[in-house]
């Protein structure tokens, strides 16, 4: 089994290289690659669904950017500790009737000793917004790495 370096425990750097990591692969929308960073049998609950394993993570997240079009995140770190990581985030895409939202949500983080996330734990709320109001328009620029995205 390779290591998915940054390996825990995690110090408040390695911590924000791993949230840094999730945002870069999430904001490809490329469920393969996103599937890379969870163990083998890695354990989700996204709001009121409960995953199992790389093969389910996929199905999942292929689903997820079926309806969530042009979908674009931003993950903060929220705490940090040993093989755990707490991330705060907010996406936005639009649905297939054109409808824009916000999604606010915070993720519990637990990883083996590979680097591997073993748990996810993801509580999220959607607003409804006008295309006029968004703010994450794509992947985090280079210039804005390192700073913390607002709540509204």
């Amino acid at each position: 089994m390779a290591d998915r370096p940054p390996l825990p425990p995690f110090t408040r750097e390695s911590a924000v290289q791993k949230v840094r990591a999730a945002e870069d692969a999430w904001n490809t929308r490329d469920p393969h690659k996103v599937a890379l960073a969870y163990s083998e049998n890695s354990r989700w609950r996204n709001r009121g669904t409960f995953v199992t394993g790389r093969a389910e993570i996929v199905a999942f997240l292929t689903a997820k950017w079926r309806r969530e079009l042009d979908y674009a995140l931003r993950k903060d770190l929220w705490a940090f500790d040993g093989n755990r990581i707490a991330v705060r985030f907010q996406y936005e895409c639009h649905d297939t009737g054109g409808q824009w939202w916000r999604s606010y949500g915070n993720e519990l983080w637990e990883f083996d000793e590979h680097g591997l996330m073993t748990r996810r734990e993801a509580s999220i709320n959607d607003v409804p917004i006008e295309e006029k109001q968004r703010r994450i328009l794509g992947p985090r620029p280079e210039a804005e790495r390192g700073v913390s995205f607002p709540l509204q």
